[in-house]
């Protein structure tokens, strides 16, 4: 059965309503602070673990180290997320600019409207095909928005050039702080094999004595005897 024009338009407000609560969703998902936030939360949580496995619960004094580089971990991330911010919100800004002049050239003809999902992958069109003002708009989108992606592509590289430095200085100190822990290990190991070998040549001389006397007693009771 063929649709009537009221029809149309409103599945293709169930449409758009629909695709604009999932790329709210993936928006929030993936921006700069949520994801930036996600991945510091990560990166505090993995050193936790090392210095866990390392040293436990009961060494606080000793763990402080690794705990500190995480805290610089988590700073640094903090730190490059304002210039990540600063870059998509110019992006945005462009983006809204040239959406402006679509409507404005798409007024027209308001069936002729495609809704694309950026970032979930699916591009959904109105059955009506797209005027030409319309093909010019989304022209005028893609070349105002790339000067913007490039900038926030730049951004982004910077951010992770101040992360590099970090992650080594924790992977360092994780190695420093466990070569000392091997080395404390293998003193008191030592000890402990010192402790008992002294130990052990105290009791064989006592043992020797004791036996000494009491063969000395019985030759001495066997002589009395007799």
């Amino acid at each position: 059965m063929t649709e009537t024009p009221e029809e149309i338009r409103a599945r293709i407000d169930r449409t758009r309503n629909e695709v604009s609560g999932d790329v709210d969703a993936l928006a929030e998902k993936v921006s700069p602070s949520s994801m930036v936030d996600r991945q510091a939360t990560r990166a505090k949580a993995a050193i936790g673990d090392v210095k866990e496995r390392l040293f436990g619960s009961d060494h606080p004094a000793d763990s402080g180290a690794v705990g500190r580089v995480g805290d610089r971990v988590g700073d640094s991330v903090h730190g490059a997320v304002g210039n990540v911010q600063g870059a998509v919100g110019r992006v945005g800004e462009g983006a809204q600019d040239a959406a402006q002049t679509v409507a404005r050239k798409a007024k027209g003809n308001p069936l002729a409207v495609g809704l694309i999902a950026f970032g979930v992958g699916a591009l959904i069109a109105s059955l009506i095909p797209a005027s030409e003002p319309e093909k010019q708009a989304a022209a005028k989108v893609k070349e105002s928005a790339q000067p913007l992606m490039e900038e926030a592509k730049d951004v982004a590289k910077e951010a992770g050039e101040h992360l590099k430095q970090p992650a080594q200085d924790a992977a360092q100190s994780v190695k420093e702080t466990a070569q000392d822990a091997t080395a404390n290990v293998k003193d008191e190991a030592q000890g402990a094999a010192g402790q008992v070998k002294d130990d052990a040549q105290q009791a064989k001389d006592r043992v020797q004595g004791e036996a000494q006397q009491a063969k000395d007693r019985v030759q001495g009771e066997a002589q009395s005897g007799s």
